[in-house]
């Protein structure tokens, strides 16, 4: 295939799935400060298992959370699958308002893994992602110049292993690829009572590091922070084991290392929204470029023919 019919095919995967890139580039770029702010919090003071605990069956008496979630930067917990609101553990009341920052970010994970309730949509895009890339990779090296269209070759060449490794490890994670060194433990039996798991977790494991607790998979899992990564961990009535690396989401989310993952997934969105914008704008141009000789040509004539 010719080079103007590879340029060809590149722009045009680009302009039909221009939106949904924008949308998720741009909650990538939300999402990828997350770690940041997460860790940023898991310096204060200690969370008492036995005040989550207590909180837990005041305000879920039955026990139909599903799971728990806490915010140690607000000093709050979540009961998952209930209507009950973020608890303060300081003064053990439902919060009046909710943290405006976790409402942002659960709003772009949700925008980021299933764009207006369309999994696939996102899917689909990211595989879009990966082959405008790769077209722009076979068009082969560019001439760097200071211009509108160097500057958007320049920024895909000087980041290329960071912008195909993002949609890469987001297609992994959409095919359930997980690299994993280990299978994970079974699920055995019915899985352990939210209360109960947490206070296995909190034997083990300060709270604050802790991002949630919760079933998945029919097993009992923990998310906390561990040395700067997130980790999973599966939560018996025994033990609370590490489970093994999910490299993909670990790349992908930027978890490996929120001080070094997280800025260099900023580096990531910045670059790919520069890429859809500057490849946006240059197609546009040259598209008035050629439309406006024809606009002017009739009128061109006309004072020809006047004169």
């Amino acid at each position: 295939m010719s080079k103007p019919a590879l340029l060809r095919l590149h722009r045009w995967i680009t302009l039909v799935f221009a939106l949904p890139l924008l949308a998720i580039i741009v909650t990538g770029l939300i999402l990828s400060v997350e770690p940041l702010v997460q860790t940023s919090g898991i310096g204060g003071p200690a969370i008492e298992a036995g005040r989550v605990v207590e909180l837990m069956k005041r305000y879920d008496p039955d026990g139909k959370a599903r799971g728990l979630s806490i915010n140690a930067a607000s000093r709050r917990i979540t009961l998952q699958g209930t209507n009950v609101p973020a608890i303060d553990l300081s003064s053990g009341e439902a919060a009046s308002t909710g943290s405006t920052l976790s409402d942002v970010f659960l709003w772009a994970r949700f925008t980021h893994e299933r764009l207006m309730g369309q999994a696939w949509l996102v899917t689909a895009s990211t595989l879009a992602m990966v082959i405008i890339l790769l077209l722009g990779i076979v068009m082969g090296l560019p001439r760097l110049r200071n211009t509108l269209s160097g500057w958007h070759k320049a920024t895909a060449w000087f980041t290329l292993p960071l912008i195909l490794l993002s949609p890469l490890t987001g297609l992994c994670m959409a095919f359930g690829l997980t690299f994993q060194s280990g299978a994970p433990p079974a699920a055995t039996g019915r899985p352990l009572a939210l209360p109960d798991a947490t206070r296995m977790v909190a034997a083990s494991h300060e709270l604050s590091h802790v991002i949630s607790i919760g079933t998945r998979g029919g097993r009992m899992m923990a998310r906390l922070y561990d040395g700067g990564e997130l980790r999973a961990y599966a939560v018996t009535s025994s033990e609370v084991t590490a489970l093994p690396r999910n490299w993909p989401r670990l790349i992908h989310e930027g978890n490996w290392s929120a001080l070094i993952a997280s800025p260099l997934n900023v580096v990531t969105s910045i670059a790919l929204l520069t890429l859809l914008s500057t490849g946006l704008l240059i197609w546009a141009r040259r598209t008035l470029r050629k439309r406006r000789p024809r606009a002017d040509g009739p009128a061109g004539a006309a004072v020809v023919g006047a004169g």
